[in-house]
């Protein structure tokens, strides 16, 4: 590597689907995979630990007072991450023990918001092994808000990587314009936009949100098959019954400030990709484009972001 380039893997892995302690021992043997790679940073899908909630558009999850969905909810909330109970704390530790960045997706347990609602959060976890952001996805998608709650703008936030800055958004918020706003405002150069999986959502945006703001995109997905659902869980004859043999079929991939491809998208296959990115290329395509700079009007638009963590009540004495 040189003063303008840094190594980033893309870890395309299934989780131990619903089982936080097993996800997080296969990110931690992923993360070490990253390591003898000499990455600077490895990125995993989004909402990993302990996994995407798949059941909840194939088992009627809209049906209020289900008991089956009360239970599936319940062992959702027992299997997520609490920060603050130290949950991530391994995967800190060896992200200071191999000197690597990780953006890692997970199901946060908010201790701040009581403690049982659930959060589908962006961690980064930098190369001393420090979290320096928690981004919490400012709206659910459609069967997601039957199980995840809305987020806020405290994890719009961008971090110093080498020659880079690194920023980044979970799945379907990459659409929104001012949250990219806000992170480009921050100077991003590398945006990680974070999937649970398929090509379907990968391939069209990752090149235009490259080519919008002359940044290197790295999406990066997860997997997610019939066969990744164990036994061992709660109702599992039905998840198993109405789960497709597919589910998430991956479609990882890198684009270049000039939009075109630096990593094909690869799918359907447990996979780390491996790619150099050079920071002159974000220079050379700035010349003509930078929406943050020169191209923009802060005198005529701004935008306002309100990086406050919600909290349910503030206590005085």
């Amino acid at each position: 590597m040189t003063a303008t380039t840094i190594r980033i893997g893309l870890a395309q892995i299934a989780p131990a689907w619903l089982r936080r302690d097993a996800t997080l021992d296969k990110v931690a043997a992923w993360i070490g995979e990253a390591a003898d790679a000499d990455c600077d940073l490895v990125v995993f899908g989004e909402a990993l630990v302990p996994g995407y909630p798949f059941w909840v558009e194939r088992t009627g999850g809209a049906r209020f007072e289900s008991q089956f969905q009360k239970e599936l909810f319940a062992h959702y909330v027992s299997q997520s991450v609490c920060i603050e109970d130290g949950d991530l704390d391994p995967v800190c530790e060896l992200a200071r023990k191999l000197e690597i960045a990780v953006y890692l997706g997970v199901i946060e347990r908010a201790a701040g918001r009581g403690g049982h609602s659930l959060y589908c959060s962006m961690v980064y976890v930098d190369a001393l092994g420090e979290i320096r952001s928690a981004h919490r996805k400012l709206m659910p998608t459609h069967e997601e808000r039957l199980v995840w709650a809305i987020g806020d703008g405290n994890g719009l936030r961008t971090h110093r990587l080498a020659a880079f800055t690194v920023g980044g958004l979970n799945c379907w918020e990459n659409w929104l314009p001012l949250p990219r706003a806000a992170l480009y405002a921050q100077g991003e150069d590398l945006h990680v936009a974070i999937w649970p999986g398929n090509l379907r959502n990968t391939e069209d945006i990752t090149r235009f949100v490259a080519r919008e703001s002359r940044s290197f995109v790295a999406s990066v997905s997860g997997l997610m098959r019939r066969s990744d659902i164990n036994p061992s869980l709660p109702r599992s004859g039905l998840l198993i019954e109405t789960a497709d043999d597919v589910m998430a079929n991956g479609g990882s991939c890198v684009a270049g400030p000039d939009g075109r491809w630096v990593l094909e998208p690869v799918v359907g296959s447990e996979t780390l990709q491996v790619v150099d990115l050079d920071h002159t290329r974000v220079l050379e395509e700035r010349h003509s484009l930078d929406v943050a700079g020169h191209y923009s009007r802060p005198d005529v638009v701004r935008l306002t972001v309100d990086r406050k963590r919600q909290t349910t009540a503030e206590f005085d004495g």
